[in-house]
């Protein structure tokens, strides 16, 4: 028989829909699973970590790629920025989701915050992983196929894939738009679900998410840091590869068109450096979102009857919160990993605290002088 339960849904709130009953499962266990006293506390305290670490990061991200000038703005610096900014627009609902973990699914913000912080989320679920994608393959074009790929790596063609890749995640957050809204269930508890139509929904959305959201982007990624860890060894018995190598390591500014130029044990070292760079990337990406996605699967088995028995629909409310917080923290890992990790990242951002502090200093030390000098910095 068919009940209507409340369930976790992908994103780690409520959901409603039609949960089949098998013969095998037994009705008395197979109710919603009590979130535990400590999750209510440990996943509010985790996704403040996440908020703090990920605002911060890509703040600064933001800050030293958005100020520079126009010749130095680059086809990797233009995906790093949207990719910042995607996290950012995400993290700032972060805090929304805390409390409503922290009230046991309670959601106080009304309808449209519902709506609005369940697109955000989908829109960054989307859109961060195309973005990284995006990078792989720039990445990937830049250093094994530099002189073929100048044509095409260009900025204007940047904004134009940036645009497609906002306009393609806006698209899949629709559904969450159409279907998230506000339940009152009782007990002075009104959660933020996502109202399913039928039981199809539930298994088309989940296989679309895990799909488009990364089984594609996996082995795009996959594909491209392998070929540039095959391009990388090889280059360290011929050239050093310098000009590669910085914009493998995240540093856009250099060219990387071609490779000569290099000592030969100053290569290797930089080699070392971007072979366990390439590895990082791949692992960060693949354990941030492959337990969510594994758990999210293992509920659409268990809903279309490939899995059965209520271990499974404990197993998944249980550890369904647990692996979104692990999926949520790339949006802080990114920063970090794909840009304060360049070498030329870390000298920008320290040369501009560091100019700041020097002009104060100096400022402090020298005769009084024009108040409109005290703004040069600001005025950019």
């Amino acid at each position: 028989m068919a009940t209507l339960v409340i369930v976790n849904d992908s994103f780690g709130n409520v959901s409603i829909y039609n949960e089949v009953m098998y013969d095998d499962d037994d009705p008395a266990s197979c109710h919603h699973v009590v979130p535990p006293a400590h999750q209510r506390r440990l996943i509010p305290a985790v996704f403040a970590l996440i908020f703090l670490f990920g605002a911060v990061g890509n703040s600064l991200v933001l800050l030293v790629l958005c100020r520079r000038g126009p010749g130095r703005r680059t086809v990797a610096s233009t995906y790093m920025v949207n990719l910042a900014l995607s996290d950012l627009l995400f993290l700032l609902c972060l805090p929304f989701w805390a409390v409503q973990y922290a009230l046991d699914y309670h959601w106080p913000f009304g309808a449209v915050m519902c709506k609005a912080c369940s697109a955000a989320l989908t829109l960054n679920l989307y859109a961060s992983i195309f973005f990284i994608t995006c990078m792989s393959a720039d990445r990937y074009l830049a250093i094994v196929q530099p002189l073929r790929s100048q044509s095409c790596r260009r900025l204007c063609r940047a904004r134009v894939v940036s645009g497609v890749a906002w306009l393609l995640a806006g698209c899949a957050t629709v559904p969450a738009l159409a279907l998230r809204d506000t339940v009152h269930l009782g007990q002075d508890v009104t959660a933020c679900v996502l109202r399913y139509p039928s039981d199809g929904w539930v298994t088309g959305l989940a296989l679309s998410k895990t799909v488009v959201g990364f089984l594609l982007p996996l082995v795009v990624i996959v594909t491209c840091y392998c070929g540039i860890g095959r391009h990388l060894l090889a280059a360290t018995t011929t050239t050093g590869g310098t000009g590669a190598v910085a914009d493998a390591r995240g540093d856009p500014d250099k060219a990387s068109s071609g490779g000569g130029g290099g000592h030969s044990s100053g290569g290797a070292n930089n080699v070392d450096h971007v072979l366990r760079m390439v590895v990082a990337v791949v692992l960060a990406f693949f354990l941030c979102w492959f337990p969510f996605h594994t758990v999210t699967l293992l509920d659409v088995l268990h809903h279309q009857g490939a899995l059965r028995g209520c271990w499974v629909r404990r197993a998944v409310e249980t550890l369904l919160p647990f692996t979104i917080c692990l999926g949520f923290s790339n949006s802080a890992v990114n920063p970090f990993l794909y840009c304060f990790v360049g070498n030329h990242f870390r000298e920008q951002l320290g040369g501009r605290w560091g100019s700041r502090w020097g002009s104060k200093e100096s400022e402090a030390k020298a005769p009084a002088r024009c108040p409109l000098h005290s703004h040069r910095f600001c005025a950019c």
